[in-house]
């Protein structure tokens, strides 16, 4: 099988690919030497879609590509960058699938929680239709309905509204294991928003088991079934860590730093993944305390 897939550098996709082995990969990068230091040399790496015509020999692809949403402020140049990073690579892979005579027989595309804005304590799982209209929300609606252009009877297509994706070798969670370690972590804000997250194990295996389903089709939450307040995931990881959890990060030192931004740590959703427990995948890290257990070793 030959699997396409773009984000192939990035924290998911990265460890993605050695699971998708043996199976002939591709890597659609803008900077090919920096994807094979990253990646190695075994992989067949694309510089351009532009020489495409159709996607005819591939029966899969995995469309994670995008600008970090975190870590810059939320400038108007800076959200058009976070937009067009995500809309135009799928725009570009959506026209090649509806271009082939033997199209892909899977397009998983790459979505966010922050499709539902921010929300209070109400579990949301992938009925929920009230989304709050924010920056998130609109960015991620135009990303999924894009992707959904691909969906026919030669082509399924999972949308994959991704949560905070838990693991010690990058993202989220080694940004603040630092400050945790030195017994200056806590609570940020009010700490009663809720965090949604999944650790990387359930992130991969989960994607792979979207590939191994035939009928997995439409919206998956990829979050852990019990997601937890911040209060609750500071203390954990405190715990994991045998720090003390006194300290608690101030609203206002966030909107000095992140602007805009701050609202997706500041407000959360309290998300589960119905579809995906109903489609038979078991979590391997279920509940937070034991999804932590890697910041121990």
């Amino acid at each position: 099988m030959k699997i396409l897939i773009t984000g192939g550098t990035g924290l998911i996709g990265s460890n993605l690919i050695p699971l998708l082995r043996p199976n002939e990969i591709a890597v659609y990068t803008r900077n090919v030497s920096m994807a094979e230091q990253i990646l190695g040399h075994k992989i067949h790496f694309l510089s351009s879609l532009s020489h495409l015509s159709n996607l005819n020999d591939y029966q899969v692809v995995i469309n994670l590509a995008g600008e970090p949403i975190v870590g810059k402020k939320w400038t108007a140049e800076q959200k058009h960058k976070i937009e067009q990073s995500r809309w135009s690579i799928t725009e570009k892979i959506v026209a090649l699938i509806k271009n082939s005579e033997h199209p892909p027989e899977l397009l998983i595309s790459g979505s966010a929680i922050g499709f539902y804005g921010p929300q209070n304590d109400q579990p949301i799982d992938e009925s929920f239709d009230e989304p709050t209209d924010d920056f998130g929300h609109q960015l991620c609606e135009r990303w999924e309905q894009l992707a959904k252009k691909a969906e026919s009877a030669k082509t399924r297509v999972c949308i994959v509204r991704t949560g905070i994706v838990l693991t010690k070798r990058g993202g989220a969670l080694e940004k603040m294991l630092t400050p945790f370690r030195l017994g200056l972590g806590g609570p940020i804000g009010r700490g009663d928003q809720y965090f949604s997250w999944i650790h990387l194990e359930d992130m991969l295996r989960g994607l792979v088991h979207l590939i191994d389903t035939p009928s997995c089709k439409g919206v998956f939450n990829f979050t852990a079934p019990n997601p937890v307040t911040n209060y609750e995931f500071s203390h954990a990881l405190a715990s994991a860590l045998k720090r003390p959890c006194f300290f608690k990060v101030p609203e206002a030192i966030l909107r000095l730093t992140m602007g805009e931004s701050a609202d997706l740590i500041l407000y959360g959703q309290r998300v589960i993944p119905q579809r995906l427990l109903d489609s038979g995948y078991q979590f391997v890290f279920p509940d937070i305390n034991t999804a932590l257990d890697c910041v121990r070793k």
